[in-house]
């Protein structure tokens, strides 16, 4: 399957981002009511691997991808990238305490704008090696400050740093999942690099939770049945990351994605009973962001060129 044009791709990646608000609004809820915040992380892969099993039962070309995973060729290493995933997941609930929510977001969208310069530089995602350029830069910079202008206002905890660190590597390490799994996808098609990374990123949680204890209290499970449609939300988000990397790279697919986040948390402070309303900040934040997508593919100075896909060689090396 071609890579959708770029304009295309990127609101796709707007729309998960979209869903992305939602997904943390659920999970929050649902971890807030059964007391421990690691469960909802928990539910939500739980659900979005319920879903890839169907998906797999129902159809065939999702079975197909599976299989050509085997002539696939690909290094170890490609197949990880539900680790970043469920890095995130797992650092969230235990810094976001400590640091505030604006922290916490500032720093892991940083450590995400970093992320992918270096790995659209190194060419790990299917769009091949993007060389760093003023506009890329400029792009990362202004998603950075952008983000932080949406943040005004929201609690501030103690700026230890080595939590700092820890929520910057959580950013690198999703700007890792995207480019990973967007060269598996690449190789063997989007429903595979789909299942591929449900698998490996819910048995990491699923043992984080178990080492936590998180089962071991017999939580009381709400009853409301929208709790648990977190993994409905992660299959798209996942999908759309698929799909933005393919065609644009992982820098610019991170940035449309907070674009997407931040625009998603401002309908859902307008619509959702004793939501906070308009809040200037999201909507200047939201708005700047698209901006840094915008940015980030300018072509003043070096040109940004889309290498072809290289192979893997047989030692896993990329060639070309």
């Amino acid at each position: 399957m071609r890579p959708l044009p770029v304009p295309a791709a990127l609101a796709v990646v707007v729309l998960g981002g979209v869903g992305s608000a939602a997904q943390g609004v659920v999970n929050a809820e649902l971890g807030e009511r059964t007391g421990d915040p690691l469960l909802g992380a928990v539910v939500n892969n739980l659900g979005g691997s319920l879903l890839v099993l169907l998906g797999l039962v129902a159809v065939p070309s999702m079975r197909a991808g599976l299989a050509a995973l085997r002539r696939a060729r690909l290094p170890w290493w490609a197949y990880l990238g539900g680790l970043g995933g469920a890095a995130i997941v797992v650092i969230g609930p235990f810094v976001v305490p400590a640091l505030g929510v604006a922290v916490f977001t500032i720093a892991q969208v940083a450590g995400g704008s970093l992320g992918g310069l270096g790995v659209d530089r190194a060419g790990l995602a299917a769009t091949g090696r993007l060389p760093l350029t003023a506009p890329r830069v400029a792009g990362a910079l202004v998603g950075i400050a952008a983000v932080a202008l949406a943040q005004l206002g929201q609690p501030v905890g103690d700026l230890a740093i080595g939590l700092v660190l820890l929520s910057v590597g959580g950013g690198l390490a999703v700007a890792f999942q995207s480019a990973l799994n967007g060269r598996l996808a690449a190789q063997v098609g989007p429903a595979a690099g789909l299942a591929v990374n449900f698998a490996v990123s819910t048995a990491a949680i699923a043992a984080v939770a178990a080492l936590a204890g998180a089962l071991a209290d017999h939580p009381a499970w709400p009853a409301q049945w929208w709790l648990y449609v977190g993994g409905l939300f992660g299959v798209g988000i996942v999908l759309a990351l698929l799909v933005g990397v393919r065609a644009a790279g992982v820098l610019r697919t991170g940035l449309a994605l907070v674009a997407g986040q931040l625009g998603g948390a401002l309908l859902l402070d307008v619509a959702l009973p004793g939501g906070a309303g308009v809040r200037l900040p999201v909507l200047a934040g939201a708005a700047l962001t698209g901006v840094a997508v915008l940015v980030a593919g300018g072509r003043r100075g070096t040109p940004v060129r889309v290498a072809a896909e290289p192979d893997p060689a047989p030692d896993g090396r990329l060639v070309g």
